[in-house]
């Protein structure tokens, strides 16, 4: 779900008054009842926790937006000091700054227990299960532990979204820098949070957009992502409201959609679909999607699953997955049987298919 608190920008991004949970997006009441309606349907909800940063309801004494409003009248006091345009008298900023709000000192302990108190009537009272923390790169991994072991969510993961690494515009092959900071993002939150694994999407997007498939196997013959390294942190995604949809940041190339959620969803993580694709008719996608969340299911792939990796080309990637499921995306020529892979002495049935990709399972 997106945040939930009032917010100068419509989206949420830009919380004001976190207790007021009358956004754009409805009222009070009616994300209770959302809430209780997923709850029905034994679905677990995810708030969209913003708390690096917070917008100011006034102008302090030094003509500067520090003065909050709400339950929570913070002043100047509570912001870090390192951008001079909001006056802040906390202590200097411990992550990357936000230019465009106000950045919240975390270090300070009153600061701390109001956003856990925060954080538990969203959880006790509203009803929220568990947390997508919003610019992890702003503020230490160590305190999102402290807001995670307070609250005990469900799930919880990070944003930590920088850049991979290119040379003349081309992504580099080695990723390894780029996902270990992600992993030690995780580590930092002493493994409590996973985290979205966004040298995944950049890989396996240059993959199937350049038909460059051999980029899917890293040196040690692991996928290339933080799911080759830590599978149960990593959150798999194709495109999210950031990089795709209509601010169209990152965007997966379209046409090669169905390859991408044959790959995620057939592979170790806890993948994402995107509620744009989930809804999109054309091509075939979003049946595409319900038959590969189907062999998923089936077959219990999970977070932890093993992958092997069978062929990594220019024009062909092929794995099988705790030896019940085989994926093969790219427009060359693989298949388990005709490879010799097979499951209780049987060849593998076909269960899915589409542009550039197609799965089997076992019989």
């Amino acid at each position: 779900m997106p945040p939930p608190s009032d917010s100068v920008s419509p989206q949420g991004y830009l919380p004001r008054d976190l207790y007021s949970l009358d956004s754009a997006y409805g009222s009070e009441g009616e994300l209770r009842d959302l809430i209780a309606s997923f709850h029905q349907h034994n679905i677990k909800v995810i708030a969209d926790i913003v708390v690096n940063h917070r917008c100011a309801n006034s102008q302090g004494s030094d003509g500067k937006w520090n003065k909050f409003g709400g339950r929570l009248a913070w002043d100047a006091s509570a912001i870090c000091s390192n951008n001079p345009a909001f006056g802040g008298r906390g202590n200097p900023k411990q992550g990357d700054d936000y230019a465009a709000a106000p950045n919240i000192d975390h270090s300070q302990e009153r600061i701390r227990n109001d956003i856990i108190n925060w954080m538990k009537y969203l959880r006790n009272s509203i009803g929220f299960d568990g947390w997508r923390f919003d610019f992890v790169r702003g503020y230490l991994g160590s305190y999102c532990k402290t807001y995670i072991d307070e609250t005990v969510p469900a799930m919880a993961f990070g944003e930590y979204w920088d850049s991979c690494e290119y040379t003349d515009g081309v992504l580099n092959y080695n990723q390894d820098a780029h996902r270990q900071r992600t992993v030690n993002w995780c580590d930092s939150t002493g493994g409590t949070s996973a985290a979205f694994d966004f040298t995944t999407k950049g890989i396996l997007q240059e993959a199937v957009g350049r038909r460059e498939y051999w980029r899917l196997v890293d040196s040690q013959g692991r996928p290339p992502g933080v799911m080759g390294m830590w599978p149960s942190r990593a959150i798999t995604f194709i495109d999210n409201h950031d990089t795709g949809s209509t601010l169209n940041h990152w965007p997966f190339p379209s046409r090669n959609l169905p390859e991408g959620y044959a790959y995620i969803l057939t592979h170790p993580g806890t993948p994402c679909v995107f509620y744009d694709h989930f809804y999109q008719e054309d091509g075939g996608l979003r049946k595409c999607i319900l038959e590969l969340l189907g062999v998923r299911k089936r077959n219990g792939v999970n977070a932890r699953s093993k992958v092997v990796v069978k062929k990594s080309a220019a024009d062909v990637y092929a794995a099988v997955i705790d030896d019940k499921v085989a994926v093969k995306i790219g427009p060359g020529d693989w298949s388990p049987n005709h490879a010799g892979v097979r499951t209780n002495g049987k060849d593998m049935k076909m269960a899915s298919s589409g542009y550039q990709f197609a799965v089997w399972e076992a019989q």
